[in-house]
C-alpha cells in the first residue's frame, strides 16, 4: 500500500471510528456496528475463499459457536469479557480444526457439502442441547463490563471497532506474510505449491483454523450485540449470505470485505423503502455511468465491456420509479441483484472499480537498502563440498504402471552429483512421468530410488522438495495472480521460521526474515534476468519470462538436484542462448541438473551424460555424442532403422 491509499484507509477508519458522534439515531450506530461484526468474519472467511480458493458454507455454523461459548459462559459462569472472547476465539478454531482435518482432504462440491452438513449439525446441536444451550428458548446477553463499568450503546460500538481495526490488522500482516502467499499459492497451483515445500493440506487447515478464529470473535460480538441468540439465527440462509458477500464484495481485499458486510446488512434493509431504493438505485447508475466514462477514456476498460453494467444499473433505476410497491418484489430483485454481481462482476465491485480507475504498472516496489550483492544462489545440506562424481540419485527398476500401461518400465538412472544430465525421447516416452516420480506426484508401482542416501518413494512432495529436490513443469505452474517476487518467495517458505504470532505482532525475528526474503528473491531474479519484472503478475509476463521465473522460484529452494522439464519451450534464439548460459551458472553454483529437452541441439551443448527413454524404457544412456550415433536412438526418433 503507497502512502496516499493508506492516509485515505486510516481517514476512512477515523469517520467510521467517530459514527457516534455525529449520528443520533441509534438504529443506524447499531446497523453500523452489525457491519463491522460480519466485516471480522468475512475478513477470516476470505482467506478460505479468496486466498485458498475453498468454497466453505460451514461459517455460520462456526459463528454460532462463537455466540454460544460467549452467551454459555456469561449465563452459566459470569466470565470476565477478555475470557469470553479469548475463549470464544480459541474454542472457534478448535472446531475449525476437527471440520478442517476431515473435511479438506475433499475438493469441490464434496467440500461445500461436508461444510454444510456441519452447519446444520452445529444448529440442531444449539437446539438439543438445552441443558447448556437453552435451547429454542435462547439465553440473554446484557451488554458487557469493562474495566467495571458497563458498556452503553455507544461504547460497545468503540469496542467493536477496535477489535474490527485489529481484526484488520493482524488478517492484512498475515496475508502479506509468508503465510498469505502459501494460501494464495494453494489456490493458484497446488500441484506447484507442494513441489515448492508448502504441504497443500497442512496449509489449507491453517488457512480454515484462523478463518474459524476471526468467526469465532465476531460470534462473540454479536451475541453482545443483539443481545440475545437463538438457534434460528445460524442458518443455511446466513451461510450464503457470508459467502456471496465475499464475491460480491472483492475477493483478496479487506476493502471488499468491508463493502460486502455493508451490502448483506443493508440491502435487505434498503428493499423494504421504495423510496430509499429510488435514490440508491438513482445514484449507482449515475455513479456506474461516469465510471465507465472516465474507464473509456483513460482506457482501463472498452466500451463493449461496460455496456451491460451500465445498461443494467439504468434499467435497474428507470424500473425502480415504475414500481408502486416493492413488497411483491423483494426477493426477486434482490436475487437479480446478487446474481448480476456474480456473474458481470468476477472480481466483485472492489476489483471492477479498481480495473476500472487503476492501470497496475510494473516494478512499483522500493527497494531502497536491499542488498543485492550478495550470491543468491546456495545448496541445501552442504552439497557443494560433496565429491564431485559420486552418485547423488539411483533409480533401480522403477516400474509405473495405469491400469494395463507401463509408462515406466524398469527404469534405471544415476546421476552424478555436479553434473547436467539429459533425459530425453520422443514424446510419451514417459521423461515427465519419471520427473513426476522422482518428486512424489506419482508413487511408483514398483523400484527403489534413492536421493543423497535416504529413499524418496512414499514421501510427500512437499517433504521430497525440502530435502533438496526442485523442478519445473513442462506445462507452466506458476502463481499467476501473484508477482514474480512473490512467486519466488513462496520457494524461499522453508527459510522462515516466524509463527503466527510473529506475523502479527511484526516481530524483529519476522522483519529480519522478511527483509533477507525480499533480498534473495531479488537476487533470484536477477540471476535469471528478470529483475526488472519483479512486480509484474506472473500471469502478465511473456511465455519465455515464466519459464526463466519457474527457474528461479525453484531455485529458491537451495536445491542439490534441479529438474527442468522442457524449459527451453517456447523460446526465441536468443532465449535459448541465453537460458543456456543459467544452466551451466546453476551447474557451476554445484547444483545437479536433469535436464529433459526436445532442443537436441540444448541437450548436446550442455549436457555431460544423456538417458534415452522409448516406451516407457532405457533405451541407450552415455555422453552426448554417443548417444546421438546410437541406432536405437534414431529409430524411435525417425521410426525406421538407421541406413
Amino acid at each position: 500500500m503507497n502512502r496516499k491509499s493508506f492516509s485515505m484507509a486510516v481517514a476512512a477508519l477515523a469517520l467510521l471510528g467517530a459514527a457516534p458522534l455525529y449520528l443520533d439515531n441509534p438504529y443506524y450506530i447499531h446497523m453500523i456496528g452489525t457491519i463491522m461484526i460480519y466485516a471480522i468474519l468475512l475478513f477470516g472467511l476470505d482467506i478460505v475463499v479468496g486466498y485458498t480458493g475453498q468454497v466453505s458454507l460451514g461459517h455460520a455454523g462456526l459463528f454460532g459457536v462463537g455466540s454460544y461459548t460467549a452467551g454459555v459462559m456469561f449465563f452459566k459462569l459470569g466470565a470476565p469479557l477478555w475470557l469470553i472472547i479469548l475463549a470464544s476465539i480459541g474454542l472457534t478454531a478448535g472446531f475449525g480444526a476437527l471440520l478442517a482435518l476431515p473435511a479438506l482432504r475433499v475438493t469441490g462440491p464434496y467440500l461445500a457439502m461436508v461444510t454444510l452438513a456441519f452447519g446444520t449439525i452445529i444448529q440442531i446441536l444449539i437446539n438439543e442441547m438445552d441443558f447448556l444451550t437453552e435451547g429454542p428458548l435462547g439465553i440473554k446477553v446484557p451488554k458487557p463490563d469493562l474495566f467495571g463499568e458497563k458498556l452503553t450503546e455507544h461504547g460497545f460500538y468503540w469496542l467493536v471497532f477496535g477489535l474490527m481495526a485489529l481484526s484488520l490488522v493482524v488478517v492484512d500482516r498475515i496475508l502479506k506474510s509468508q503465510l498469505g502467499r502459501a494460501f494464495e499459492a494453494l489456490r493458484g497451483s497446488p500441484v506447484a505449491s507442494d513441489c515448492m515445500g508448502v504441504s497443500v493440506y497442512r496449509y489449507k487447515v491453517y488457512a480454515f483454523v484462523i478463518s474459524a478464529g476471526f468467526a469465532g470473535l465476531a460470534g462473540c460480538l454479536y451475541a453482545y450485540s443483539e443481545q440475545y441468540i437463538s438457534p434460528n439465527t445460524y442458518n443455511f440462509e446466513l451461510t450464503v449470505l457470508f459467502l456471496l458477500a465475499v464475491i460480491m464484495g472483492g475477493r483478496k481485499t479487506r476493502t471488499g470485505a468491508l463493502l460486502g458486510a455493508a451490502i448483506i446488512v443493508i440491502l435487505p434493509k434498503l428493499l423494504d423503502d421504495l423510496e430509499m431504493f429510488r435514490q440508491v438505485s438513482s445514484a449507482l447508475a449515475v455513479l456506474v455511468l461516469i465510471g465507465a466514462v472516465i474507464g473509456v477514456v483513460k482506457k482501463t476498460t472498452t466500451p463493449r465491456a461496460m455496456a451491460i453494467p451500465v445498461v443494467g444499473t439504468i434499467a435497474l433505476a428507470a424500473f425502480s420509479f415504475w414500481l408502486q410497491s416493492i413488497t411483491d418484489w423483494r426477493l426477486s430483485i434482490f436475487g437479480l441483484m446478487i446474481l448480476f454481481v456474480v456473474y458481470y462482476l468476477q472480481d466483485g465491485i472492489v476489483g471492477f472499480f479498481r480495473k476500472l480507475f487503476f492501470r497496475r504498472t510494473a516494478l512499483g516496489g522500493d527497494y531502497h537498502g536491499v542488498d543485492l550483492g550478495k550470491d543468491a544462489i546456495t545448496v541445501a545440506s552442504n552439497a557443494a563440498h560433496s565429491a564431485a562424481g559420486s552418485d547423488l540419485l539411483v533409480a533401480k527398476g522403477v516400474l509405473m504402471q495405469f491400469g494395463g500401461l507401463k509408462a515406466l518400465n524398469n527404469v534405471d538412472l544415476r546421476i552424478q552429483r555436479g553434473t547436467i544430465h539429459g533425459l530425453i525421447g520422443p514424446n510419451g516416452s514417459g521423461k515427465s512421468t519419471m520427473m513426476n516420480v522422482l518428486t512424489g506426484i506419482y508413487v511408483p508401482t514398483a523400484g527403489e530410488i534413492v536421493f543423497a542416501g535416504q529413499t524418496v518413494v512414499g514421501r510427500t512432495s512437499s517433504d521430497i522438495a525440502l530435502s533438496g529436490i526442485a523442478r519445473t513443469f513442462q506445462n507452466v505452474q506458476l502463481f499467476g495472480e501473484m508477482t514474480a517476487l512473490q512467486n519466488v518467495q513462496v520457494g524461499l517458505h522453508h527459510t522462515f521460521e516466524s509463527n503466527l504470532i510473529d506475523v502479527a505482532l511484526h516481530t524483529p525475528r519476522y522483519k529480519r526474515e522478511d527483509q533477507a526474503g525480499v533480498e534473495r528473491g531479488l537476487g533470484l531474479l536477477h540471476f535469471v534476468g528478470l529483475g526488472d519484472l519483479a512486480n509484474e503478475e506472473a500471469r502478465n509476463l511473456p511465455y519465455g519470462k515464466q519459464r526463466l521465473l519457474e527457474i528461479a522460484r525453484a531455485l529458491a529452494l537451495d536445491p542439490q538436484l534441479l529438474l527442468l522439464d522442457e524449459p527451453a519451450a517456447g523460446l526465441t534464439a536468443p532465449d535459448i542462448k541465453e537460458l543456456i548460459a543459467i544452466i551451466r551458472k546453476i551447474r557451476d553454483h554445484g547444483i545437479t541438473v536433469i535436464l529433459i529437452e526436445h532442443h537436441m541441439d540444448v541437450v548436446m551443448s550442455i549436457c555431460d551424460n544423456v538417458s534415452v527413454l522409448d516406451f516407457g524404457q532405457k533405451i541407450a544412456e552415455g555422453k552426448p555424442a554417443e548417444v546421438q550415433a546410437d541406432e536405437k536412438v534414431i529409430e524411435a526418433y525417425l521410426g525406421a532403422p538407421a541406413a
